[in-house]
């Protein structure tokens, strides 16, 4: 009987702590990533005189960029820089946009890519996918998956409050991104990896059901540990599908055609929610309505700045993001009028909660 096993792509290290940037140096050698400190410290440019202190004591060899905009010319322009000098590794430390410059750039020379995230905003802290801005319109390229991925508590508990609580939206929408390829495996006999499914579920369960908040550490563990669960899931099989499906479709769909609305973790919280009333789940539905209630996340498209007809035209151009996507959108086919009725529907449930 042959033994049947599959090698899957994972972070050779994973630490959610206080007090990691500091320690930085130690980390990396410890973790055989760099010995002696040669890496390229990448930064936003709201961090880098803070981050430069901290990491001087134990990182003395490391040279420091500076990167803004998250657009693929950033990118490129930092992978340009990356050739100044051998380097062990690239250290990517900040927010998403921060993180997903320096990803493109270490991929683009085949460097070892350190993720070292300052907020929980949304889970590409940990997935293979870099999300750019080109020619005004974001885009997702794949690239390596972080060989460590770092989360500073002292760090998320001083950025904007606003930011880490989106990523308790991006985190529970899992669960409405699994229903959605459920029902495409049913319907149209999608291949669907059960390995990748049960990473995604168990960390968007815990944060669904875990006490507390961001102010404390326990909470802001388990979310920082589910956000880099739901980046394993999409290494695993390959794609964004355990973590996008509906939900993501109506926050792209918000981001094209009303751009700033919100961010990502907010918008994908809103369409997850809505997306699960469609579905007729009233437990999920409960559920996922009383946690973006009790993290002050956006549940109405008013919390989000759009009135009724904005979030029909979204949620009618959802699909369009995704072609190649079957979600509850794709398999209910709405017009405009089914979406405003659904909408009204929605809006009446959640008021009876």
């Amino acid at each position: 009987m042959p033994l049947l096993a599959r090698t899957v792509q994972a972070p050779l290290h994973i630490l959610v702590r206080r007090g990691a940037i500091a320690d930085l140096g130690r980390i990396l050698a410890d973790g055989r990533i760099s010995a002696g400190g040669d890496v390229a410290v990448v930064v936003g440019p709201g961090l880098g005189e803070r981050v430069a202190r901290l990491i001087g004591p134990s990182l003395g060899a490391a040279d420091l960029y500076t990167t803004s905009g998250g657009t693929l010319d950033a990118a490129m322009e930092l992978a340009g820089k990356l050739r100044a000098r051998p380097y062990d590794a690239v250290v990517g430390i900040g927010g998403g946009t921060t993180v997903d410059t320096a990803k493109y750039a270490a991929d683009r020379w085949g460097l070892p890519m350190i993720s070292v995230a300052t907020s929980l905003a949304n889970d590409g802290i940990a997935s293979p996918v870099a999300s750019l801005i080109n020619d005004g319109i974001k885009g997702s390229y794949g690239v390596h998956i972080p060989f460590g991925v770092i989360v500073d508590l002292d760090f998320v508990e001083i950025g904007p409050e606003r930011v880490n609580r989106g990523g308790i939206g991006d985190a529970i929408s899992n669960i409405s991104a699994l229903a959605d390829w459920e029902l495409a495996r049913m319907v149209r006999d999608e291949p669907f990896d059960g390995l990748a499914a049960s990473l995604a579920r168990m960390g968007a369960e815990a944060v669904l059901t875990m006490p507390g908040d961001l102010s404390d550490d326990a909470f802001a563990t388990v979310l920082a540990e589910a956000l880099i669960s739901s980046g394993l899931a999409m290494a695993v099989c390959g794609s964004s599908r355990p973590a996008s499906g509906g939900c993501h479709e109506i926050m792209h769909a918000i981001d094209s055609l009303f751009p700033g609305t919100a961010s990502h973790g907010e918008l994908a919280g809103l369409g997850a929610l809505f997306c699960t009333f469609l579905r007729g789940d009233e437990r999920r539905f409960a559920q996922m309505g009383e946690c973006l209630l009790r993290h002050q996340l956006p549940r109405l498209p008013e919390d989000v700045g759009l009135d009724a007809a904005q979030f029909v035209e979204a949620v009618g151009f959802a699909p369009r993001t995704r072609p190649d996507r079957y979600t509850i959108l794709e398999h209910l086919a709405m017009s405009p009028d089914d979406i405003h009725r659904k909408l009204d529907e929605y809006a009446e449930a959640l008021a009876n909660l």
